[in-house]
């Protein structure tokens, strides 16, 4: 295929073709204005690393206990001081990097892929199915979002694995709303009209002419969700029904150091410091993608 080119005149009654920008470069080029979204995208580069090689630049272990080390404030031996059980918080911050992501990035996936195609069919059919769909939705957002985890978390027990269940069931309304709505708004564009009229099966539009169009605006919100995610898992953690000890994750870590908060404030500062970067680094870098995936502002 040609690539289009835009005339561009170099001289009385000559034009030279120059190369439009592919998509991909107009998103980059706006992207790379974001300041704030560059910066938080390079900060959750470096939290993605350190969820693959964490266990290598670790330097103690995360669980062994040294009770010759109790309570020690950050110091060249451990940066950043040692809690109730003489573990280094260092090494369990970096762990609790792979956990506190792990748990956060797969419940909102399974959330927003749930919720996405919800949201397309009950758009794109309308009728009984999406009233029922709607107002399942409307109760579910009757309640918080850490009262509805709680709530499954008491039916299903403690763990990391029903803390994804539980974040993944408080996800679904979210995306089933934000993506009915776009859906809403493109059914009845001329050229789904023109799909249809040609016999176009109704899965091919909705996944090859609808889905496309809410894929940027589901992007985004995926981002953001992820740094919600990390704070109802946190929550859940710290109020004893996610991580269990002595697994290193930022919630427990913030729940064992709150008694502490006089003697050593440091066992509940770096924990409380890592889920205030990481949800604010995802929440910038989602607020770079919106500005850069969105049309109407002007290079």
């Amino acid at each position: 295929m040609s690539q289009s080119v835009t005339p561009v005149s170099a001289a009385p009654g000559v034009t030279i073709p120059v190369a439009a920008d592919s998509p991909a470069r107009q998103f980059m080029r706006r992207f790379s204005r974001q300041k704030l979204g560059v910066a938080a995208f390079v900060v959750l580069v470096g939290l993605f690393l350190l969820t693959f090689i964490g266990p290598v630049i670790s330097p103690y272990d995360p669980i062994k206990p040294d009770y010759n080390t109790l309570l020690q404030p950050p110091s060249a031996g451990h940066w950043l001081g040692t809690d109730e059980f003489g573990r280094d918080i260092l090494s369990r911050v970096i762990y609790g990097t792979r956990i506190s992501i792990a748990v956060s990035l797969s419940s909102v996936v399974i959330g927003s892929v749930i919720g996405t195609f919800v949201g397309l069919t009950a758009g794109y059919y309308g009728g009984n199915y999406d009233s029922l769909v709607m107002r399942t939705c409307d109760v579910m957002f009757a309640f918080p979002g850490i009262l509805q985890a709680i709530a499954i978390i008491a039916i299903l027990g403690p763990g990391l694995h029903n803390v994804v269940v539980a974040v993944a069931i408080y996800t679904v309304p979210q995306f089933i709303r934000i993506i009915r709505g776009s859906t809403l708004a493109l059914k009845n564009m001329m050229y789904i009209e023109a799909a249809r009229s040609v016999g176009i099966p109704d899965r091919l539009i909705i996944w090859k002419h609808i889905f496309p169009g809410t894929f940027s605006i589901a992007l985004v919100y995926f981002t953001m969700r992820i740094g919600t995610a990390i704070l109802i898992a946190a929550s859940l953690s710290f109020l004893g029904l996610g991580a269990q000890p002595p697994l290193a994750e930022w919630g427990a870590m913030l729940s064992s150091g709150r008694e502490y908060l006089m003697s050593a404030p440091h066992v509940a500062l770096f924990p409380g410091l890592a889920i205030l970067i990481t949800c604010l680094a995802f929440n910038l870098f989602g607020d770079g993608l919106r500005d850069a995936l969105d049309r109407k502002i002007v290079d």
